[in-house]
């Protein structure tokens, strides 16, 4: 690794807040330590809690490129490593019957294998998002690469990754990742935040709302969490109910503006029509006494 790798769990922390990324301890000592020891971040969590934002934030923090392999079913080895241009290879010969094909200027080099080339900025950020969406083989393969970082091309040989990539993968378990690979990273479950990490979250990240509107829309959130709904907001709800809210110029919630704004926060017909009028106004009302409670 080179020398712009925190030294310190407390200079992770740092490092991260500084590009606005606040998260618990637990999370910040898992990254250092996979910093410090090139290991892979397997992290896990309901969709929009912050995980694909970690390798995001890394990158800028470290000056690092992000190289992101969206994950998706049917998605296999060669899909994720490389492919040849076969067109371009037809023409060239075409042009000269003896001319070698298989090089690098028939390659198409896909997420895996850039992030086994070298990189003037030092090792990337390879980003493995949402891998419960692949399925077992793919998950074989994978770790297996990881393992050596390196991948075989049959045409040109074995590519081995001269510095190990910075990996983080990510999973919203829709289904169970095969323990194999979960032991060859370091594991973190990323929870939803708890009401003052989220507000500082907030207040971080849109810091043109208002202190009253943005403690009224991160009790909300986290009161609506505990509602019997089919998909809970994430902190990504939070965070765009809040550029929203600030782009109404609007200073407090208010039923009506929860009604017309909900969309923002809730993404099903069926949880939408459980926060009928009279409801909103519940929770607003459990809220706003929460704060005063509180402050």
């Amino acid at each position: 690794m080179t020398n712009n790798i925190p030294k310190s769990i407390d200079e992770t922390l740092t490092l991260l807040r500084g590009q606005g990324y606040i998260c618990d301890r637990r999370l910040g000592t898992l990254t250092f330590l996979s910093l410090s020891l090139d290991r892979p971040i397997f992290l896990e969590g309901e969709a929009g809690v912050g995980k694909t934002e970690l390798a995001k934030t890394l990158a800028a923090a470290l000056g690092r490129d992000l190289i992101r392999l969206q994950c998706y079913e049917g998605l296999d080895a060669s899909t994720a490593v490389y492919e040849w241009n076969f067109a371009k290879q037809m023409l060239a010969m075409r042009g000269d019957d003896a001319r070698d094909i298989y090089t690098d200027e028939f390659l198409i080099k896909r997420p895996l294998l850039q992030a086994l080339e070298p990189h003037a900025n030092g090792a990337p950020i390879l980003l493995i998002d949402e891998i419960d969406r692949t399925d077992a083989p793919f998950e074989a393969f994978l770790l297996e690469a990881l393992s050596d970082y390196q991948v075989s091309v049959p045409e040109i040989g074995t590519i081995k990754a001269p510095e190990p990539p910075i990996v983080i993968l990510t999973s919203n378990r829709t289904r169970e990742v095969h323990d194999a690979l979960k032991r060859r990273c370091l594991y973190h479950w990323v929870d939803y935040p708890d009401f003052e990490r989220e507000l500082e979250i907030l207040q971080s990240r849109v810091p043109e709302a208002k202190a009253q509107l943005s403690g009224e829309i991160v009790a909300f959130v986290q009161r609506l969490r505990g509602e019997d709904l089919f998909k809970k907001p994430g902190l990504a709800e939070t965070l765009d109910w809040a550029k929203c809210l600030v782009a109404l110029d609007v200073v407090a919630l208010s039923p009506d503006v929860i009604a017309d704004t909900i969309g923002a926060v809730l993404k099903y017909q069926d949880d939408i029509a459980k926060l009928h009028g009279s409801e909103v106004g519940r929770i607003l009302e459990t809220v706003r006494a929460d704060l005063r409670e509180a402050g």
